[in-house]
C-alpha cells in the first residue's frame, strides 16, 4: 500500500497581534503545542485560518513560517486557493518549493461554476503544478465538487492525491471510497466535518482535517486511534463528547470565533479575527465563552473525561473550578 496522507491534520487558527498583524512568534508556540499533543499534521491557510482575510503575501509568509518551524516533524497540507487559476498555480509551486507535503485547493468561490467548470479548473492546476494536490470540497462556501468530477480527476490526474470533504455527507464519502480506492491506492480521503468523524473513519476515511483538533487535539487523536484499534464503542463515546463541543463552537457563528474561544479555553489567546465585530457580538462571544470553557474543561489529557448528563450546571462548574 502506498503512503497516503492519514490521521488528524489540524486546520489551525492564524494568530494575530493587537495591531492586526500575523503573530509569528505565537504561531510557532501554538504549532509546538499541537505537535506535542499528537496531531498528525498541520493545515495552515484553511478556512479555520481565515485564509481569505489575509493578503497573498501574508499567506505565503504563513506557510514559510509553519514549514520552517515545523522542520519536518509532521507533514503540512497547505491551503493554496487564490482568486484565479494563475495565482493558485503560482501559490502551489511556491509552497511545493518550501517543502509542504501537498496543497489543498478549494473549488472556485463567489462565482458558482458548473461541474464541467470545476473539472476544468482542477485539471488545469493538476496538469501544471509540481506538488501533490488535494481537492477541498466545502459546498457551503464554494462551488461543490460532485462525485463524477472527483472520480474523473482521480482517474486522469496523478497529481490529485486526495480529497478533504467538509460536506458531512457520509453516503457521499462511501461512494467516493468505493469508486476510487480500487483504482488509486494512494488516494486519501479526509473528512472536515467534526460531527461525523467516527462514522467517516469507520466507513474508510483515512483521517480528518478538523477545526476541533486545534482546541482538543488529544480528543481527536484518541478518536482516530480508537477507531484504528477497532474499539468502536469507545470511539462513539468520544465522538459524542466531541459533538457537544463542536456544536457549541460552531454554533457561536461568525466562524471561526467559536474555535478561537475554544483555544482561549486551553490558554491560547490567538488575538482577534480579521473582521470587525459589534458590541453585541462581543457580548454573545463572552457568554458562549463560559459554556465552551466548561465543555473544554471536561476533556483532560489523561482521562478524556465526559461531562455526564446527570450533572447539574452547578456541579459541572464546581468540578471545573477544582480542576483549575
Amino acid at each position: 500500500m502506498t503512503n497516503r496522507i492519514s490521521g488528524i491534520l489540524t486546520p489551525h487558527i492564524t494568530p494575530v497581534d493587537s495591531r492586526g498583524r500575523v503573530d509569528e512568534d505565537r504561531l510557532c508556540e501554538y504549532i509546538d503545542w499541537l505537535i506535542e499533543r499528537g496531531v498528525d499534521g498541520l493545515y495552515p491557510n484553511g478556512s479555520t485560518g481565515e485564509f481569505v482575510r489575509f493578503t497573498p503575501e501574508e499567506r505565503r509568509r504563513i506557510i514559510r513560517v509553519v514549514v520552517n518551524h515545523t522542520a519536518g516533524r509532521v507533514p503540512i497540507l497547505a491551503g493554496a486557493a487564490e482568486a484565479n487559476v494563475k495565482e493558485t498555480i503560482a501559490a502551489c509551486d511556491a509552497y511545493g518549493e518550501m517543502g509542504v507535503r501537498a496543497v489543498a485547493i478549494v473549488a472556485p468561490f463567489y462565482y458558482r461554476l458548473s461541474a464541467e467548470g470545476v473539472y476544468a479548473y482542477f485539471k488545469e492546476i493538476a496538469d501544471t503544478v509540481s506538488v501533490d494536490v488535494t481537492l477541498y470540497n466545502i459546498p457551503m462556501f464554494a462551488s461543490p465538487i460532485d462525485l463524477p468530477t472527483i472520480i474523473r480527476l482521480a482517474e486522469e490526474c496523478p497529481r490529485v492525491i486526495g480529497i478533504k470533504d467538509s460536506s458531512g455527507d457520509l453516503p457521499q464519502m462511501m461512494r467516493m471510497i468505493a469508486a476510487i480506492r480500487p483504482q488509486r491506492d494512494d488516494f486519501c480521503f479526509l473528512t472536515g466535518w467534526d460531527a461525523a468523524l467516527v462514522p467517516m473513519l469507520i466507513a474508510g476515511a483515512d483521517g480528518g482535517t478538523n477545526a476541533s483538533s486545534g482546541v482538543v487535539p488529544e480528543l481527536t487523536r484518541a478518536i482516530h486511534r480508537t477507531v484504528q484499534a477497532g474499539n468502536i464503542n469507545e470511539a462513539m463515546r468520544l465522538q459524542y463528547q466531541l459533538l457537544t463541543l463542536f456544536d457549541a463552537m460552531l454554533g457561536l457563528g461568525e466562524f471561526p470565533e467559536g474555535f478561537r474561544a475554544g483555544a482561549r479555553s486551553r490558554g491560547w489567546d490567538l488575538g482577534p479575527g480579521r473582521v470587525p465585530i459589534s458590541q453585541q457580538q462581543r457580548e454573545t462571544i463572552a457568554q458562549a465563552q463560559r459554556e465552551i470553557d466548561v465543555l473544554v474543561a471536561g476533556v483532560t489529557e489523561s482521562g478524556l473525561q465526559t461531562v455526564l448528563p446527570s450533572e447539574t450546571i452547578e456541579q459541572i462548574v464546581q468540578r471545573v473550578i477544582q480542576q483549575l
